[in-house]
């Protein structure tokens, strides 16, 4: 590949002027704007950004690492990202730890030998280890769809505890006495706090907790729904509804119920949560709790670039921003007879 020092010797000019006419053309005179931009051209020269950020100290790349980029939520969350580093003239790389601490672990420390202007964080190692051991590399971060619990770094949630609150609230006030949440992995904080909201929903009802059924699942996936859907067709005191801790295992559930010939609500309601794109384009749309994803994105942007351009540590304030949850009500969950 055609270096610097290539284009100078071919258009007749020293390094520095070449410099001058990528970065700063307003010192260099038109014809030798010209001259220079023509060889650039002609020997299909790239600039190194790489080296220029080695010399500036400065990263362009915000590094956004999430739980699964296979659920439109996570898309969602990083196209509001994406918009905010755009505006800053930064790029976002976009990593998917696939629910593993371990692939985690390898991401947080590829950010750290790329030395990345931040990192935007949904963590999914629930001891928190990979946090902190990432710290000391002194790179800014900021957790997403996570509170920053026993942490004094910057967070942007929804608050989980409402959202599964509007969630099991809406189906008591339905009629529903009894209600399965599929939670998927148990370790993670937002399975917890939406159950915490369902059980909170059913004490304001006067309800025993036990009037919850949980069924934890691997992962939260449209496949671990249909599993986990077999296995609510398979208890032989059935519930009548199903709050579902993200959209795609409700989704999934719906596909195993509409298999069987169990209709959806007439026979069982379901709530999902996220209020992805499909939750409406279902055969039965599906009621979800609404998160702001784009809004959540775009916002942990914000506040990674307000770090990062601080003079010091100490001019940043560290905030934890908490967004609400919305209930969208859809023809899965209509009241029961």
């Amino acid at each position: 590949m055609a270096g610097i020092k290539d284009v100078a010797k071919h258009a007749g000019v020293s390094v520095g002027t070449v410099s001058n006419v990528i970065n700063h053309p307003d010192m260099v005179s038109a014809e030798t704007r010209e001259r220079v931009r023509a060889v650039i051209e002609r020997l299909g020269y790239v600039r190194s950004e790489s080296a220029r950020q080695l010399r500036a100290g400065r990263s362009r790349i915000m590094a956004l690492l999430v739980l699964d980029m296979g659920n439109p939520f996570f898309v969602d969350v990083a196209r509001g990202a994406e918009r905010a580093a755009r505006k800053a003239g930064l790029g976002v790389m976009v990593c998917n730890s696939g629910q593993s601490a371990d692939e985690e672990a390898d991401y947080l420390g590829l950010f750290a030998e790329q030395r990345v202007r931040g990192v935007l964080l949904t963590p999914a190692d629930a001891t928190g280890r990979n946090i902190e051991a990432f710290r000391r590399h002194r790179i800014p971060f900021v957790l997403v769809d996570r509170v920053a619990e026993g942490t004094t770094e910057c967070s942007v949630s929804v608050d989980d505890v409402m959202g599964g609150a509007l969630a099991v609230r809406h189906l008591v006030d339905a009629g529903h006495r009894s209600v399965a949440y599929v939670s998927g992995p148990p370790d993670l904080h937002q399975v917890r706090d939406r159950r915490q909201g369902a059980l909170n929903a059913l004490a304001e009802a006067g309800l025993a907790p036990e009037t919850l059924r949980e069924l934890p699942t691997e992962h939260l996936t449209v496949s671990a729904g249909r599993d986990a859907g077999a296995r609510i067709l398979g208890l032989a005191d059935r519930p009548t509804a199903v709050f579902c801790a993200n959209d795609l295992l409700a989704l999934g559930v719906l596909q195993s119920m509409y298999a069987a010939g169990v209709r959806v609500p007439e026979d069982i309601a379901i709530v999902g949560y996220d209020d992805i794109e499909f939750a409406a384009a279902a055969v039965v749309p599906l009621t979800s709790v609404r998160q702001p994803a784009v809004t959540m994105g775009a916002m942990a942007a914000e506040l990674l670039l307000e770090e990062t351009e601080s003079e010091s540590a100490a001019d940043h304030e560290h905030r934890r921003v908490v967004l609400q949850p919305e209930l969208v009500v859809r023809r899965s969950s209509l009241p029961a007879r």
